[in-house]
């Protein structure tokens, strides 16, 4: 059994508990405590753990040094280089923020100021992303033993409020004259055959500029994504994988804008690339369209048509109200976005569902006035 005594050391104290490991005495000391009764406290926690088996992690470990380490260990073995630029981000906010101190010495207040602090000048968003990779990383801390306490739980990130979602993407009828528009200009350059299938596809940027020919399939009229292609100094050299799991998908595309790619196809006007790459630009930095020519050209195109501008993510979100607007279900518009989860569609299209919220209201009640045949 283990036994405590208490030392006075200048003016803290120590603790000192005995133990045995393996026939051998391997004692247990931390001093620095303000009073005997402090050092009493913390000699009965270690006591206490130690009768459950559980070795007490005493040695300070700098939150920066322990996060770095979370990262190689948890992380980047398992995510694609832009998300591990994320995690960096974080680690450089902690470094700067709580310099050396230690893990174990953090609270929940503590951390609550560092949160304020850091979302005074940035958007909620970015708030929330720090929040959830230091939560993550503290869970891991406390499984392995290292802090009992989790300082993350209850906190609560702020930051600014974010552009609405709603000025990010076109109406119907402003997505009905920039198709118009597009349609117009197509011969000009593929540009706006990359604007084209931003708009009725409804694809990520890196998706769009990833697919190859054989991604097309004009007897179903379908096109496969399976695979991004490299369009930051932040991504992947190249070919790599799609968002997650359940990017990868086949989705049917209109008549109009699959002719159009037939057309283009047959009449080789995409320069021939070792990849087959649809939006091969060889002047470019990353060998396709940049998505700085593109959001231009959109720029460009919208400011003819007198329409706000949007940028190309804009598109997507375009491309996904459209068809929440025209009672497309929100599983389908999901699915067909490579959400994660239905939770993601919801959360990002939330505005559209209100204003939709109220048509359902009228139609459900007139489904059962219009039963009554009195």
């Amino acid at each position: 059994s283990e036994v405590a005594s208490f030392q006075k050391r200048g003016k803290t104290w120590q603790y000192t508990v005995s133990r045995m490991v393996n026939g051998k005495p391997k004692p247990i000391r931390k001093g620095g405590f303000r009073t005997k009764k402090e050092a009493q406290i913390a000699a009965a926690e270690v006591e206490s753990e130690l009768s459950k088996g559980i070795i007490p992690h005493l040695h300070p470990i700098p939150f920066a040094t322990y996060f770095k380490r979370w990262i190689r260990t948890f992380k980047k073995p398992h995510i694609k280089r832009n998300t591990l630029n994320r995690y960096l981000n974080t680690l450089e906010t902690i470094k700067k923020y709580f310099g050396d101190k230690s893990l174990q010495d953090i609270n929940k207040r503590e951390y609550q100021e560092f949160l304020n602090k850091y979302g005074q000048l940035r958007a909620k968003a970015t708030s929330d992303k720090l929040n959830t990779h230091i939560r993550a990383c503290v869970k891991d801390a406390i499984d392995e033993g290292i802090i009992h306490m989790d300082f993350t739980r209850g906190a609560k990130p702020i930051g600014r409020k974010e552009k609405r979602s709603e000025e990010k993407h076109l109406s119907y009828l402003e997505s009905k004259k920039l198709l118009n528009e597009i349609y117009k200009n197509l011969n000009k350059s593929l540009n706006y055959y990359l604007l084209l299938l931003a708009l009725t596809s409804g694809m990520r940027f890196g998706e769009l500029v990833g697919l190859t020919r054989n991604d097309f399939n004009f007897y179903n009229n379908t096109i496969s994504i399976n695979k991004t292609w490299g369009y930051t100094n932040k991504m992947h050299d190249g070919f790599g994988p799609t968002k997650n799991e359940q990017s990868i998908r086949t989705i049917k595309m209109d008549k109009k804008t699959m002719k159009s790619f037939k057309q283009l196809f047959n009449n080789n006007k995409i320069t021939d690339n070792i990849h087959q790459l649809v939006f091969y630009s060889p002047s470019s930095k990353y060998k396709i369209i940049s998505n700085n020519a593109s959001n231009n050209l959109l720029r460009k195109t919208l400011k003819k048509l007198d329409i706000q501008p949007i940028t190309m993510h804009g598109l997507r979100h375009t491309h996904a109200s459209v068809l929440l607007y025209k009672k497309v279900s929100i599983y389908y518009v999901s699915e067909r976005l490579g959400h994660k989860d239905i939770e993601t569609t919801l959360n990002n299209y939330s505005h559209v569902i209100k204003e939709l919220r109220t048509k359902d209201e009228k139609a459900s009640v007139e489904v059962y006035e219009n039963m009554v045949s009195l």
